[in-house]
């Protein structure tokens, strides 16, 4: 069986998508409704903009999801997926490619995710880290022991989970998971603490967008972050993209019940291979490739 996965924030670089744009009338078409849509030429900045240019919340998340739904759509038919998910923004992405949401409000979703998210990191300031080398259940329980709110936010793969909250808290936490012996605790350059309580004013902002929004069956399971879990039900979708904001990725559960559900081959459409490399730590013998273009 095979399995399509998509990228979340932080695969995106300077020229991404360039290649569809230039090869593909389909691509050329949605690209320039994006900019549309959008109200500025986001293909501007993605295909010769900066890395400061890409950095910009409104700018990185609707671009990375982009360059992944486009390049499904321009697949055509050898777009085949069986199972799809996709890592905390990529979940929009794998939505819109499995037919659950059009690219139109897709975009629109993302769009207003974004922007709700940038509001919320500038209420609190607020970080996330990167923990390397300890079980997750002893980052768990670091973190449940600091007064302040941090928790786990990305349970990316065995030995590498993201931690988030506020910036003291965080700073706290880094200190005790080095002392517990974590071979890494690194401050990441993020804008605020996503995937966590602290995210609860966007949380409330992108659930009337996504009520508002029509969902439809999509055509494949999709395996979602909050649960970790395959669902088809639109009601069920729509509640989990709402909790997804202030709740983990739990990307480590989700490929071994992918796998566990039999998936043979991940393919990773869009910017960048760091699920690709996810997945292999996941399970070093599954078949994983990273697809960028055509």
């Amino acid at each position: 069986m095979k399995a399509y996965v998509f990228p979340g924030q932080g695969a995106q670089f300077v020229g991404m998508g360039k290649d569809l744009y230039d090869s593909s009338p389909v691509a050329k078409e949605l690209f320039e409704k994006a900019n549309e849509i959008l109200g500025f030429r986001i293909t501007d900045l993605m295909f010769a903009g900066t890395d400061e240019d890409l950095k910009q919340t409104k700018v990185t998340q609707p671009a990375i999801f982009l360059h992944s739904v486009i390049l499904a759509k321009v697949l055509g038919n050898d777009f085949k997926p069986e199972m799809v998910a996709g890592h905390s923004l990529g979940e929009f992405s794998a939505l819109v490619a499995a037919g659950a949401l059009s690219f139109e409000d897709g975009l629109r979703l993302v769009s207003a995710r974004a922007m709700a998210m940038q509001k919320a990191c500038e209420l609190q300031p607020s970080t996330m880290a990167a923990v390397l080398g300890l079980d997750d259940s002893k980052v768990e329980e670091i973190c449940a022991s600091v007064d302040e709110i941090v928790v786990a936010a990305n349970y990316n793969c065995p030995g590498q989970l993201v931690i988030s909250g506020s910036v003291k808290g965080i700073d706290i936490a880094c200190e005790r998971l080095k002392e517990a012996g974590a071979k890494r605790a690194l401050k990441l350059a993020v804008s605020g603490a996503f995937h966590s309580p602290l995210m609860e004013p966007a949380r409330q902002e992108l659930e009337a967008a996504i009520n508002a929004t029509p969902f439809n069956k999509p055509v494949c399971p999709i395996y979602q972050n909050v649960t970790a879990k395959p669902t088809s039900s639109p009601e069920e979708i729509k509640k989990n993209l709402v909790a997804q904001l202030t709740t983990p990725v739990r990307w480590t559960q989700t490929v071994q019940n992918m796998i566990a559900d039999g998936a043979t081959e991940f393919v990773e459409l869009g910017p960048g291979n760091v699920l690709q490399g996810l997945i292999k730590k996941v399970n070093k013998d599954i078949a994983a490739e990273s697809k960028q273009s055509l």
